[in-house]
């Protein structure tokens, strides 16, 4: 007998694999023939499927080809057997997939999704039925004993809420679900990076239509990147090459490049054939040079700004994405903010120096400047309620062995007021980067690399405690959503919901009927559309009711985001490009 026969046996099941997928295939479609609109999903699904296992089919080819041994030939040597175990391994990898396949394409959900989808119909039911119990037992406690009746109804039910959390955690992992959101945030991040880049690089510089955006807006470093990101969403909706003037930035004088990597690597020069300051993309098709105000002075206002997101990858943002607007926003942080090496390294030594490790919360307190004008003040214990109460979610997931809590502000004061108040946490904060973010120290190189080192520290916590209000915060929270398929929950606002300065209308959705319970309410019918103004976190919601005019509040729970949608260019030759150097 052949040595080789042995290797002919394992290609012979890799073939057996791929008949066993096609037969599920044709009997799966079959099964839905007379659901056309399933058949269609379930179809583009498997193409897309097959698409991936052609190219390993075609790696099988090549490797069975490359096993075959020369009349005469006898000898199996060292190579030839690191070739079987790599056919051994494709085999493994390939009734993987099937199994994956069949779990994404059959007639239900997993087992373990099903599981955890009764645990938490069970526990909302049992937590309503805790509720209602209680509520009526305190109409007949004394008020003496209302204060501590109320306290350890609280703790019953953040107990009943954590569970509930915690089995909603789980199912979003169950059966393949967490592996395939990990890879399609991969992915669709990766899309749009490329698109980007194949933007920011054009063959000819001399040629290429531009937008020039300069940095030194009169304000801090976080208002500035964002002003900075609405330059380049206008680019991108435009198809301008963005061209970032930063010579001379007030916070580092050699500019952006000697923090950040260039936000181009082939075109930084602004000239051209045509100059003309904003005035409408139609109109200023034929300029080659555009140049681009702070956008309260954008006039007219092109439709690429936030909350939108592109039509064309809507519905896998929307698929991947708790908030699509701020996983949009973010992607153009991502690519701003690559460091240089230096900076690479600082960070790196600083991650040691402070003993950044997980699980960790972060807490950012914003006082100085922004205390009775944008903001109100918040004491440190306002902050600490909600650390407790992540702390006590993560225990159920995973060991928490200390309690750590990474402190940003600019009150050099806190830190030792956070260590006296709480003792049984770990407070790591950096004490100069307080005093470097005081207003007489702010427009500095050092405190420009302080804010960075916060931003990044706040973004790499397992959650993030803050207040909207700080663009500080916002980057912070906008940065995180590029290091997890979707951390769009993974914080808690003392004050504003997230937005982008500039952003057009936030828009709800009714979903259910309200009608006002008081003066202070609005009335709501399914399909109305409401202006969002704010989240009170007490279960209401504040807005106008745009067919009504009227203004006030309305539960929550009541409304969805409206998701807006706007067709940005699609870059087909970036998107050929990406899909070359993945083959």
């Amino acid at each position: 007998m052949r040595p080789w026969a042995g290797s002919w046996r394992w290609i012979t099941l890799v073939l057996l694999a791929w008949g066993t997928l096609l037969f599920y295939i044709g009997g799966h479609l079959v099964r839905d023939s007379e659901h056309p609109e399933r058949s269609s999903r379930e179809l583009s699904k498997i193409l897309a499927k097959l698409e991936r296992l052609k190219q390993q089919n075609e790696d099988l080819r090549r490797m069975a080809e490359s096993l075959r041994i020369p009349e005469g030939q006898v000898d199996v040597g060292p190579m030839a057997a690191g070739r079987l175990r790599s056919l051994e391994d494709q085999l493994t990898r390939a009734k993987q997939k099937i199994h994956s396949f069949q779990r994404l394409t059959g007639d239900g959900p997993g087992p373990t999704q099903e599981e955890l989808r009764r645990r938490v119909e069970n526990g909302v039911q049992e937590l309503w039925y805790f509720v209602r119990s209680e509520v009526k037992k305190l109409a007949h406690v004394e008020v003496t004993e209302r204060q501590k009746y109320a306290t350890a109804l609280l703790q019953d039910l953040g107990h009943q809420q954590r569970s509930i959390m915690t089995d909603l955690f789980y199912l979003s992992q169950a059966d393949g679900v967490g592996e395939w959101r990990a890879k399609e945030a991969t992915d669709l991040s990766g899309l749009v990076q490329n698109r980007i880049t194949y933007l920011q690089n054009p063959p000819d510089c001399s040629k290429a239509r531009k937008l020039v955006c300069n940095i030194n807006k009169g304000c801090g470093y976080g208002c500035q990147l964002h002003h900075v990101v609405y330059c380049f969403m206008i680019a991108y909706g435009t198809q301008r090459t963005l061209i970032l003037e930063s010579h001379n930035w007030r916070y580092a004088t050699g500019g952006w490049e000697t923090v950040f990597l260039p936000v181009s690597n082939s075109c930084t020069d602004r000239t051209g054939t045509s100059t003309g300051h904003w005035s409408g993309e139609d109109h200023d098709k034929d300029v080659q040079v555009v140049e681009l105000p702070i956008v309260d002075s954008l006039h007219p206002r092109p439709p690429y700004l936030p909350l939108a997101v592109p039509e064309d990858l809507a519905q896998r943002i929307q698929r991947l994405h708790g908030d699509p607007s701020v996983w949009w926003v973010s992607q153009f942080v991502k690519y701003l903010v690559r460091p240089q090496a230096w900076l690479e390294k600082e960070i790196q030594q600083t991650t040691a120096k402070l003993g950044f490790k997980h699980p960790i919360i972060g807490v950012h307190v914003r006082r100085t400047d922004k205390v009775g004008t944008e903001a109100a003040f918040h004491p440190i214990e306002e902050y600490m309620v909600h650390v407790e109460e992540q702390f006590q979610y993560l225990a159920r997931r995973v060991h928490v062995d200390k309690k750590r809590v990474y402190l940003a502000t600019d009150d050099p004061s806190l830190l030792q007021e956070a260590k006296t108040k709480y003792p049984e946490y770990e407070f790591i904060s950096d004490n100069s980067i307080s005093w470097s973010a005081g207003l007489h120290n702010r427009y500095t190189e050092n405190s420009l690399r302080g804010v960075i080192l916060d931003i990044h520290f706040l973004s790499q916590t397992d959650f993030l405690i803050c207040t909207f209000s700080s663009q500080v915060c916002r980057v912070a929270y906008e940065i995180m959503q590029t290091l997890h398929p979707d951390a769009s929950s993974f914080f808690h606002s003392l004050d504003d919901i997230y937005y982008f300065g500039g952003q057009n209308a936030h828009n709800q959705i009714a979903i259910y009927p309200h009608q006002p319970r008081s003066a202070d309410d609005i009335p709501l019918e399914p399909g109305d559309v409401v202006g969002v103004a704010g989240n009170h976190w007490d279960g209401n919601s504040k807005g106008v009711n745009r067919k009504l005019g009227r203004t006030g509040l309305y539960p929550s729970y009541k409304v969805k985001e409206k998701i807006e949608t706007v067709k940005y260019p699609t870059y087909p030759e970036a998107d050929k490009q990406l899909s070359a150097q993945r083959k």
